[in-house]
């Protein structure tokens, strides 16, 4: 990876839909080596994918909830971790290195449907010995990009 298809991964950062055209303009290349580099680094993986942000306020899922998982043990491990990808109300979920072992971010609309999706899915993970939740006053920065 060279400096150019860094240039290339800070402009889409920035603007992930931006025409080829634009992006070879803004990195000082031809549109058929912007579009030769694009495709290699999507299909290397650096780039994994193109969405949307999704203001979660405009949607009715204005309620976030970061909840801190602790389990009994080992055993349930990979069993909580398939359960955990499956649900569409967990937006993030990172394994820590010590305790706790798991830290989830939950967003659903309020705090009634935070009680039953706490109530009938984050209490039934595989595994789980405890839950910690804290509840997200204000977003002060979110979709960060890496520092490339």
């Amino acid at each position: 990876m060279d400096g150019i298809d860094r240039a290339i991964l800070r402009h889409l950062q920035e603007d992930g839909r931006m025409t080829a055209t634009a992006l070879a303009q803004e990195v000082g290349l031809t549109l058929a080596p912007c579009h030769r580099r694009l495709r290699e680094l999507e299909t290397s993986g650096v780039i994994r994918g193109y969405r949307a942000d999704v203001d979660p306020a405009k949607i009715n899922l204005g309620f976030e909830a970061l909840v801190f998982v602790t389990l009994k043990d080992r055993q349930n491990m990979k069993a909580f971790e398939i359960e955990v990808t499956k649900s569409a109300q967990i937006v993030d979920a990172q394994r820590l290195f010590g305790d706790p072992d798991f830290l989830l971010r939950v967003v659903v609309a309020d705090l009634p449907a935070y009680q039953h999706f706490y109530d009938e899915v984050l209490i039934a993970l595989p595994g789980v010995e405890k839950l910690t939740s804290t509840i997200v006053m204000k977003n002060l920065k979110s979709g960060g990009r890496l520092p490339i």
